[in-house]
């Protein structure tokens, strides 16, 4: 296993919101998700979040406004041991995305480039077909997790050229395969 893990933030970290998480009320972690990212740090493994956040993009909120949600993810985590090493963020509206906005795979290859990490050897992890398209354009391993949309995902049935997707209940379980081939 490679020494990075790209986690998507909605649905995999905390709770997916149809409305977008707006504010720090609104974040709220899938249980779990907070020890699953401790053990990752413990086995010396950096961990990137790449996340879309069109709520910029489209205006719903300023940049500050996410920037202190961010803030506040990194405390909430911190609590349990956990440590976010790079949070990358496109706050690209959908009707005008660039190559940073998944599906495109920008994101991801900016922090494969950061941590000087593998992507055959670095797990994609998030609960959308978005995320999955994102790690197999980067190479990366691809991880599906039922949180979030991620039940809806896999009923949807995965394109056969995404494949092999590992797919987890959560990122608890998903984590626990990782470090298990480790």
């Amino acid at each position: 296993m490679g020494r990075l893990a790209l986690l998507d933030r909605d649905g995999v970290i905390n709770v997916d919101r149809s409305d977008s998480v707006k504010s720090l009320d609104e974040l709220v972690l899938i249980p779990g998700s907070a020890a699953a990212i401790a053990r990752l740090t413990a086995a010396d493994i950096k961990v990137a979040v790449v996340t879309n956040q069109s709520v910029v993009g489209r205006g719903v909120i300023p940049m500050r406004q996410l920037e202190a949600i961010h803030q506040r993810l990194v405390e909430m985590l911190g609590r349990e041991g956990a440590r976010l090493d790079a949070l990358f963020v496109c706050t690209d509206p959908p009707g005008a995305p660039s190559q940073r906005r998944k599906p495109q795979p920008g994101m991801l290859i900016e922090a494969l480039q950061r941590f000087r990490a593998q992507p055959a050897q670095t797990p994609m992890i998030g609960d959308d077909l978005r995320d999955l398209e994102a790690a197999h354009a980067a190479g990366c391993q691809r991880v599906l997790v039922r949180t979030g949309k991620g039940a809806a995902t896999q009923a949807a049935g995965i394109p056969t050229a995404l494949l092999p997707v590992a797919v987890h209940a959560d990122l608890a379980s998903a984590v626990d395969a990782l470090l298990g081939q480790g």
